[in-house]
Order: structure tokens, then C-alpha cells, then sequence
């Protein structure tokens, strides 16, 4: 009885082995579903937009009046928001030594002047003896043969002295010229037509290229308003296809609603590596000084592309910390295609990279759809 009841034990324990076994074994590799995505059709076509950009309106021309001599201010005729005219007297600089200077330079000139004359006199009488000695000694007898070679001298010795007398005659007249050109420096004109933005100087003020603090400041500023530089930095990637000429619209916050426009003028055609951005110029009119210099505006820059450019929804473009991708669906697959984005045009943005006309991609992207994974389209909608 008891060998019995040890065969249905064993019997049992090897049954329970087996099934135990068959719990524990793998079950073939289960496929997961493909991920559903709602996809989208890359499309083609060519930038043509307008971008906002910061810019600076500055004078044409703008310069600041320094005196040229040291002096006092004895009048100035001009203050902050005058109008004047190319060569238009601004002020007067009195300068009492120029006045001694221009005396004693006229006392040289006299001088020089009355030394030539004197020596050219005594050349005159040399030549005059020196002829007369010649024409006699053609007597044997009459004069001696030393004395022509004598007056011969001394008329060569009366050409040097003359040729140095002029030069000391031309020496004076330079230096009194020199000193009537800083006699000119005393009134100081208008080099372009403007307006006076700024005076810091007033009648009495001791001035001057070197008189300190008050040399270090330029007496009054002058700027013209009637033509103006639109000075706009634009981004390397927005450089594009602008032309001399294209006309450019911008607005201004003193004139809220109205739109100026102005010609592009100057390109620098050099892109800034410190900002990336290129230096471009507009030449703005401004007859009736509506716009003032130093304001900032925003200006409706065009941007244009030469080629076509591909688009896709802003939302199927989406990036890991090493890639900006799309997520092309290509025979039931994911397919992560490296792209650089550009512009964005209502909602769509513009990608650059392996993409044609017509792709598949996921509208909405996510990194969480790894590349090779299988996907089913849900819907498709044209961008």
C-alpha cells in the first residue's frame, strides 16, 4: 500500500514538472502595431515675403565745427534747430596775436622787398662798371687785365646775393599768406545746408585745438535733414535677392499707420561676424524734415528666394538634441530625413534637405517615432 501511494507521489511531482516547464518556455516574438499618424504632402513653392526689421534713420551728411585757432568767441549767430545754407557765416573768433603776427609778417615782407631792390641796384651798377672795364681793356694799355676779372666777380657775387634776397622775399610773402589763411580760420561758415542740433559754446568763451575741456567739444553740430541714411542690418539668411534700387517700404512710431518708402542705395555686400549681419542703406527724402534722424523705424524687408523652396506645416518639424528632422513615410516606415529650416509663411515652414514635391510626411512630428518603425496613415490632408 504504501509502495503505492509513493508511485502516485512520484507520478504527480513529474506531472507538475512538465507543466511547469511548459508556463515558463517563451512565446514566439510578438510584432507591435504600426503607430497610426495623420500625414501631410510636401509642397513647392517660391518664397516671396516681407519680414520685419529693426532699423536707424541718420543724417546724410553730419559734422561737427571745431575752431581751427585759439581764440574768443566774439559771436555766434546760429543755435539748436537753426536752418543755414552752405557758406552761411555761424560765428567769430577774435584772435589779438594773429593781428600782431599779420603786422610783423608784413614788416618782413617790406624788408625782404627793400633788400632785393638794394641789391639788385648794386648788381646793376656792377654790370654797368664790369661792361665798361671790358669794352676798354679791348685797348691794350688802357685798363688791366685784373681789374675786368675783378668787376667780373663781383657781378657773379650780385647774382647770388640777388637770387638769395628773392628767396627771402618769397619766404615773407609765404608766412604772411600763412598768417592771412589763420586770419580765415577766425570766421567760421557753414560747410552744407542743415540744421543746428546741438551748441555748446557761447560769446566770450575762450576756444581752441588745444585749450582743454572747452577744445575737446565741437562748438556747434550740423546735420542734414533734407536727405536721410534708412541704415538697416539684415540677417545673413535674409539677404537673398536684393537689388540697388528695389524700393523698400518702413513706418515710424511718430507717424502711426502711414508707410514711407525709400530705395535701397548701398550694400556693404560684407556680412559683420559679430552680429551676422549685412550693412544695407536706403536713401530717404525728407524736404519738409517729417522724419526726424536718429529715430528708429521697422522696416517690411522682401525676402526672395531665385529656386523654389519645399514647405511643410510648422508642426512636422521637430528635433532631437542632435538633428532637426521631418519624419517622411515611405512604404509603411518612418524615415527621419535631416532638413535646416528658413522662412514662415502661414504656418508652413520652409526646409531644406533630402525632400521632393509630393513626400509624406507626419504632421505633427515627435521624436518618439524612431526611424524604420512601422506606421499606418490615419488621414491624409493637403497643407
Amino acid at each position: 500500500m504504501k509502495a503505492k501511494l509513493l508511485t502516485i507521489a512520484l507520478l504527480a511531482g513529474a506531472l507538475s514538472g512538465c507543466n511547469n516547464q511548459s508556463d515558463s518556455a517563451p512565446h514566439p516574438a510578438q510584432v507591435a502595431a504600426p503607430i497610426s499618424v495623420e500625414t501631410v504632402n510636401v509642397t513647392e513653392r517660391k518664397l516671396d515675403i516681407n519680414v520685419s526689421l529693426p532699423a536707424q534713420l541718420l543724417p546724410y551728411q553730419s559734422v561737427d565745427i571745431y575752431p581751427r585757432v585759439t581764440g574768443f568767441l566774439d559771436s555766434i549767430r546760429v543755435d539748436v534747430g537753426s536752418r543755414v545754407h552752405k557758406g552761411e557765416e555761424l560765428m567769430r573768433i577774435s584772435a589779438p596775436e594773429l593781428a600782431a603776427q599779420r603786422s610783423q609778417s608784413d614788416a618782413s615782407v617790406h624788408a625782404a622787398e627793400s633788400q632785393l631792390a638794394s641789391v639788385q641796384a648794386k648788381m646793376a651798377s656792377d654790370e654797368g662798371t664790369y661792361v665798361h672795364l671790358a669794352a676798354a681793356a679791348k685797348t691794350p694799355g688802357v685798363v688791366a687785365q685784373n681789374d675786368v676779372q675783378v668787376a667780373e666777380q663781383t657781378v657773379a657775387a650780385d647774382k647770388g646775393a640777388v637770387s638769395a634776397a628773392e628767396h627771402n622775399v618769397s619766404a615773407a610773402r609765404e608766412a604772411l599768406r600763412s598768417v592771412a589763411q589763420m586770419e580765415s580760420y577766425l570766421t567760421i561758415t557753414a560747410p552744407f545746408s542743415g540744421v543746428v542740433t546741438l551748441r555748446n559754446l557761447h560769446p566770450g568763451a575762450l576756444t581752441g585745438p588745444a585749450t582743454g575741456q572747452a577744445g575737446a567739444q565741437p562748438i556747434v553740430r550740423i546735420v542734414d535733414s533734407n536727405r536721410l541714411r534708412l541704415v538697416v542690418p539684415i540677417p545673413e539668411a535674409e539677404v537673398g535677392e536684393m537689388k540697388q534700387g528695389q524700393s523698400v517700404g518702413f513706418t515710424v512710431p511718430a507717424y502711426p499707420g502711414e508707410t514711407f518708402h525709400a530705395p535701397i542705395a548701398r550694400i556693404a555686400h560684407d556680412v559683420d561676424l559679430s552680429t551676422r549681419t549685412m550693412h544695407v542703406e536706403l536713401d530717404v527724402q525728407n524736404p519738409k524734415d517729417k522724419l526726424a534722424p536718429g529715430s528708429f523705424v521697422t522696416v517690411s524687408w522682401p525676402v526672395r528666394r531665385a529656386e523654389p523652396s519645399m514647405f511643410v506645416p510648422s508642426t512636422a518639424v521637430t528635433a532631437d538634441q542632435q538633428h532637426t528632422f521631418v519624419i517622411r513615410v515611405r512604404d509603411g516606415k518612418a524615415e527621419w530625413v535631416n532638413v535646416q529650416t528658413g522662412q514662415t509663411v502661414n504656418g508652413d515652414m520652409e526646409v531644406f534637405g533630402d525632400l521632393h514635391s509630393g513626400d509624406l510626411v507626419v504632421r505633427i512630428a515627435s521624436d518618439a517615432i524612431r526611424s524604420g518603425q512601422s506606421v499606418s496613415i490615419r488621414s491624409t490632408k493637403q497643407s
